[in-house]
This record gives C-alpha cells, sequence and structure tokens, in this order.
C-alpha cells in the first residue's frame, strides 16, 4: 500500500473501563487510542430487516498501517472518521493478510450500532 492510497484520517477507540463506585470495574464511552492514515476500501452493501425496518449497511476494507498500537486493534474497538465524526464502523474482524505485519486489513461497518 502506497502513501498516496492512504487518503483518510480516523481515529480508533475503544471503551474506556470505569469504577462504577462500588469498587467494579465496567465498560465507559469510547476514548481515541490513536490517529492514523487509511485506506477504504467499499464492499458490496445489504440491507437487512431489524425490527420489521429496512436498514442499510455498507462494509469495508480498512487498510491501515501496522505499528504496535494497530496490532491491539479488536473487535471491541470501533473507527470514527476525524473529518466527519457521524461516520463510525463497527469491526467485525481484524487480520494481517500480507503476513508481513506491513498493514492491517480491518473489516468493518458503517451503519451498525458498536
Amino acid at each position: 500500500m502506497t502513501a498516496g492510497k492512504r487518503r483518510q484520517v480516523l481515529l480508533m477507540q475503544r471503551r474506556a473501563t470505569v469504577d462504577d463506585g462500588y469498587g467494579n470495574e465496567q465498560a465507559g464511552d469510547f476514548e481515541t487510542v490513536f490517529e492514523t492514515t487509511a485506506e477504504l476500501i467499499p464492499m458490496k452493501g445489504s440491507e437487512p430487516v431489524i425490527a420489521a425496518r429496512l436498514t442499510g449497511t455498507q462494509p469495508y476494507v480498512v487498510r491501515i498501517p501496522s505499528c504496535t498500537a494497530a496490532r491491539e486493534v479488536g473487535t471491541a474497538w470501533r473507527i470514527v472518521d476525524k473529518r466527519d465524526p457521524r461516520r463510525i464502523f463497527n469491526i467485525t474482524s481484524v487480520a494481517d493478510m500480507d503476513q508481513k505485519n506491513r498493514t492491517i486489513d480491518i473489516l468493518a461497518t458503517q451503519g451498525e450500532a458498536a
């Protein structure tokens, strides 16, 4: 992947762990862990029927450069477009497709709840 294809600036976020006041830890709000450039590759979308309503979802392959922080990304994380914070992607899977740790391919869906 060349740098010219990485046109998007994305925020990689995961839920913070907070104390509930009784000594127990629980999931809090999402917080940004790191910022990266990425190539967004759209895939064929779908329109599933949920609760008798048609909802449109758009899956993407999000290709980011590999780094220590990027290798920690998992399905509990989410991606937010820095230029348009209303664009939120739910991560479905994470893979090192070239097996050389140069890039990480993330299958993510826009239009689903995280």
